[in-house]
């Protein structure tokens, strides 16, 4: 194995096997050994039968377990992802490991509604816990439940008072990325009441004001961010540019790149975007 010789190594290990069918880490050595010639259909079907054993016992290891999860979600095989996460639950169903696990894989299979309830069990199990109410949170909003969405974050914040603007922030983000504009700027003056000193809370609402079309506002909350971080001054005229951009805004765009290069007048990618800018308004 060291030397990259797989195909020994698995001959070795499967005789192995056959002597000691019950020794697990034989077991799983010869998985790995498969999974790295790339014969990964045959590390699976070895993780496979050590995983059932593992399901058997009161006390999950999980090693197949986990190893397996990691494989399906590289090869984003989501089905199977799921299906061994329900099979793990079903037989340990008080580990909330497993059901995050589960939950997770429902999410990106795409089955949001399952993922709800997953992640609503989970809160039950563990109702003081901010980050499962960021999860069910995150499954609500994917399953088009936003208000139910933006009250798990709310709650997350009792919990956890003293990141009360980051969760605001993470539920701002979500409507923002859904084109939900006046509750993504809503949600980040929140955001901004709890914490004004973020240069970060202001360019996303400067972000959610072009959204809504009202870019003399957006630009206000970009001029904030630069007074109060004047070092980032070049980044963030950069980023209102490529805001702009995106929205259309090309001549509002391009003076923001100008600003950008006045403040680092080296950088490439700044006159690169206003020429890019110049060349959308036909100069």
């Amino acid at each position: 194995m060291r030397r990259g010789e797989y195909d020994k190594a698995v001959k070795l290990y499967e005789e192995l096997y056959l002597a000691r069918p019950e020794e697990e880490s034989i077991l799983l050595r010869l998985a790995w050994a498969h999974y790295d010639r790339g014969a990964t259909a045959e590390a699976i079907a070895y993780l496979e039968i050590l995983l059932q054993r593992e399901l058997q016992r009161k006390i999950f290891t999980g090693f197949a377990f986990d190893e397996l999860v990691r494989i399906y979600k590289q090869e984003k095989n989501y089905v199977r992802l799921t299906e061994i996460c329900r099979r793990a639950v079903e037989q340990q169903p008080e580990d909330i490991g497993l059901l995050i696990e589960l939950g997770n894989a429902f999410l990106k299979s795409g089955n949001d509604g399952e993922a709800c309830l997953i992640y609503e069990k989970a809160v039950r199990m563990e109702n003081d816990n901010p980050a499962l109410y960021c999860l069910w949170g995150e499954a609500l909003f994917a399953a088009g439940r936003p208000q139910e969405s933006e009250a798990a974050y709310l709650q997350a914040g009792k919990l956890d008072p003293e990141q009360l603007d980051r969760y605001y922030f993470k539920i701002a983000e979500l409507f923002a990325k859904r084109g939900g504009y006046n509750d993504a700027q809503r949600l980040l003056e929140m955001c901004i009441a709890v914490s004004p000193s973020q240069p970060v809370y202001h360019c996303c609402a400067g972000d959610a004001f072009i959204g809504l079309g009202r870019i003399a506002e957006a630009l206000m909350k970009y001029e904030t961010a630069v007074t109060l971080d004047n070092s980032g001054s070049g980044a963030y005229y950069n980023r209102l540019g490529n805001s702009l951009t995106r929205a259309g805004y090309h001549k509002e765009a391009a003076a923001a790149f100008r600003k950008a290069m006045e403040r680092e007048p080296d950088n490439p990618a700044y006159a690169r975007h206003l020429a890019l800018a110049c060349k959308n308004l036909g100069g």
